[in-house]
């Protein structure tokens, strides 16, 4: 059975995402996971982070951008965390907010909503009947600032299909939002978030990093905008991660009301990226609060 190597001790963590490869021991698939946190205390001086922008910068065309991005193709860069002010997370008290699924006949309403509230999102798109029928609103997502991340082509379960199936699952996805945007996710969810050591290694080919979460409203279960907004209170932390779906009646109206209350307790609401930040995702790495 697979089973998570959790990468929790800034002693070894460093060590552990260095070496985020699919091990065998025992013979059960092993896989790399860290919160937050400790990616950023992990994260290489700033000196070295500017050497290496750097040197991708010198790899691009200065004409007009294109390079070759982490999967190996021709394009933009991949879409990052978002825009907005700079954010440092070992200092401010953040959380990530993050919705599943869309984009949906709600997503226009929530970024109106984010775009009032000054607050910037990552969207774990799904590909058949929402990226595919709704480009209009992949490119706003982009457009005003929010991270482009990956859900996969059709929610399957990626631990219950072959390997090369849930591969396709992903990099379709990956394709979807690049000809639309001309960026490449380099974040994904797994469906229910089950993943394991094989899908950790298709990731890392990839160029993606696994993100879970720490709060649920579980808003597939009602479409009660006030209680949606009292499991997410109750449970965030900071560092947190929350998960709520932008397909679900209940979820939008609710959004007003969490931020309001967030700001009101201290929180600054943040990228999955920007959580990280000053570390960068590692591709095939599972981020868990």
């Amino acid at each position: 059975m697979p089973k998570p190597r959790t990468a929790r001790s800034t002693s070894i963590a460093g060590l552990l995402t260095a070496t985020s490869l699919v091990l065998a021991l025992s013979g059960c698939a092993t896989y790399d996971v860290t919160a937050p946190a400790d990616a950023r205390a992990d994260a290489p001086p700033a000196a070295a982070v500017k050497e290496k922008d750097a040197r991708l910068a010198a790899d691009t065309d200065g004409k007009n951008g294109a390079g070759k991005n982490r999967a190996g193709k021709d394009g933009p860069a991949r879409g990052g965390g978002g825009a907005g002010p700079e954010v440092d997370c070992r200092k401010a008290k953040c959380v990530a907010l993050t919705f599943d699924a869309g984009p949906s006949e709600n997503t226009d309403r929530l970024l109106d909503i984010l775009k009032k509230e000054q607050v910037h999102a990552t969207f774990f798109m799904l590909g058949k009947n929402h990226v595919d029928k709704r480009p209009a609103e992949v490119k706003r997502i982009d457009a005003e600032g929010h991270e482009l991340a990956n859900h996969t082509w059709s929610h399957q379960i990626l631990t219950e299909i072959a390997p090369a199936e849930a591969k396709r699952e992903l990099s379709r996805l990956q394709d979807a939002v690049h000809r639309i945007t001309g960026k490449t996710p380099r974040l994904m969810r797994p469906p229910q978030g089950r993943t394991d050591g094989e899908i950790s290694r298709i990731s890392k080919e990839l160029g993606l990093a696994q993100v879970l979460w720490s709060v649920t409203a579980k808003d597939y279960q009602t479409n009660d905008s006030a209680l949606i907004t009292k499991r997410v209170l109750e449970q965030t932390e900071r560092d947190g991660i929350i998960l709520l779906h932008d397909i679900y009646q209940g979820t939008v109206p609710a959004v007003p009301g969490i931020l309001k209350e967030l700001k009101k307790r201290g929180y600054t609401v943040v990228t999955v990226s920007q959580l990280l930040s000053p570390a960068k995702p590692e591709p095939g790495m599972v981020y868990r609060p």
